[in-house]
């Protein structure tokens, strides 16, 4: 019932714990319940807002590998701090393998993303390299729901 119910709430957030009962089969009183038990546990860590991108003006996507110089505690720290700060990084995270993070980056269009890797990411702590990859077309998948 609990992932029926958090289906139901990533395919619309806004539902009203009635109109959310009703599509799981269960009380008002019992959703509300399982609900706060949920974001006690934090399975519920928030609601969000999908964006149209594309209607906001940032329809180019770009996957950025980073490679750091050094690959220590301080680097890594560095790093992590100066990201969250940056307008325009999406996503990012540590990977294992050829290089230590991908960024996911949205842009209005090929001039802002050149503006943004020479201001931006050149001054990001500990970079030593990057390689970019442009999306062609972004495909939807079936996003957290997948797994659960």
């Amino acid at each position: 019932m609990d992932r029926r119910l958090v289906r139901a709430l990533q395919e619309d957030a806004r539902l009203s714990v009635t109109a959310l009962a009703e599509r799981i089969g269960l009380s008002a009183n019992a959703t509300a319940e399982r609900m706060r038990r949920l974001r006690r546990a934090g399975v519920i860590a928030g609601y969000t807002v999908r964006l149209d991108h594309a209607a906001l003006g940032l329809g180019l996507i770009a996957f950025v590998e980073v490679k750091l110089d050094r690959t220590d505690g301080d680097v890594f720290v560095a790093f992590a701090e100066a990201v969250a700060g940056v307008k325009g990084i999406e996503e990012c995270h540590m990977v294992a393998g050829g290089f230590d993070y991908l960024l996911k980056t949205r842009h209005r269009d090929m001039a802002d993303y050149r503006a943004f890797l020479a201001e931006a990411l050149a001054a990001l702590p500990g970079v030593r390299e990057t390689r970019t990859y442009v999306v062609i077309e972004e495909i939807p998948a079936g996003g957290a729901s997948a797994s659960i």
